[in-house]
């Protein structure tokens, strides 16, 4: 069991991540891909990741490190998913990447007592070594682009209406109701969050720091997840109510009503930044019909263009995005 202690301090701290975590849902996306699911939302994303993995070629063998890094039961190392990926998914790998030398080792030593068979795989991650740090962020990049990149706008959606139900509740009943909110998942009594779900028992003291509460499209079991290191920022990661991803989808259909199917599709994905090509590419469609529909999507503020170096990309803009997880207000 593990006891998440709360002062008066900490609930005037708990907070709500304001956008999807892109590490987390990258790293708990690749547990699904070990489970069979018949969840109407995850099952067909996993089917065609599952084809693409067994197709073979450069994206089979670039998953192996990755993979081995993340097992989908049990420990994980916890610098796979830092603080700064709720700046986004450069921010988050960025940190990755920087991760002192000591945590590398420490971390992936806990990993390799546990996965005896992923040891060898993992001495360069262990080390340090920055042609194998160089591997794995080119592994993880590739993998956000098929597996999550498509898909970020149906994300947010859900993201946005289930932290709107959680804020709902924080702002109405305060802190303590929306920990008890968790519930069956965890208990929370007299200032303690008790999670029986795991298999070690230790207390976590947080002193002051507050914790942030997660929630998360690709968490399957509906039980919470926490980092391992308790000296780290603390965070609680929690499935989508299934109701509330319901209740979510179906704002998509009047939203394909007032801009098209393809237009929608099109701010969907803009929700990470893309290009023309990349977008034309993900829904087959020319280049001119993307840039045609993009440049209506600007027009009407929704979508905003960037140059990085010698490359243009389109995001969401602050109204593209309350549009799209309707939260307009």
């Amino acid at each position: 069991m593990l006891r998440i202690h709360f002062s008066l301090a900490d609930l005037a701290r708990l907070r709500l991540a304001s956008q999807p975590d892109p590490l987390w849902e990258l790293v708990l996306s690749m547990h699904v891909l070990h489970e069979p699911s018949e969840s109407p939302w995850l099952g067909p994303w996993r089917q065609q990741m599952i084809r693409r993995l067994r197709a073979g070629g450069a994206f089979r063998q670039d998953m192996v490190l990755p993979l081995a890094l993340n097992p989908h039961t049990g420990y994980f190392p916890d610098f796979l998913t830092p603080l700064e990926s709720a700046e986004g998914f450069d921010a988050g790998l960025d940190a990755v990447l920087s991760t002192p030398k000591a945590r590398l080792a420490m971390e992936v030593e806990q990993l390799a007592g546990r996965a005896s068979r992923a040891a060898g795989l993992l001495d360069g991650i262990r080390e340090g070594v920055p042609c194998e740090l160089r591997r794995l962020e080119s592994a993880l990049r590739r993998y956000h682009e098929l597996a999550l990149a498509p898909i970020w706008g149906r994300i947010m959606i859900s993201f946005g209406a289930e932290r709107a139900e959680r804020a709902r509740v924080l702002a109405d009943a305060g802190p303590e109701a929306m920990l008890a909110s968790l519930q069956p998942m965890c208990r929370y009594r007299d200032g303690v969050l008790e999670l029986p779900h795991f298999r070690t028992t230790r207390d976590v003291y947080l002193d002051g720091r507050g914790l942030v509460l997660i929630p998360s499209y690709f968490k399957q079991q509906h039980t919470l997840m926490a980092l391992a290191d308790s000296g780290l920022p603390q965070v609680l990661v929690c499935p989508l109510d299934n109701r509330i991803r319901i209740e979510a989808e179906s704002r998509r259909e009047p939203l394909v009503a007032l801009l098209g199917r393809v237009r929608t599709e099109v701010l969907e994905l803009a929700s990470s930044p893309m290009s023309v090509s990349q977008i034309a590419g993900r829904l087959g469609i020319t280049a001119s019909a993307a840039s045609k529909h993009l440049r209506v999507l600007s027009d009407a503020g929704l979508v905003i263009r960037r140059r990085d170096r010698n490359r243009v990309h389109h995001t969401l803009s602050t109204l593209g995005q309350s549009l799209l997880t309707g939260r307009l207000g």
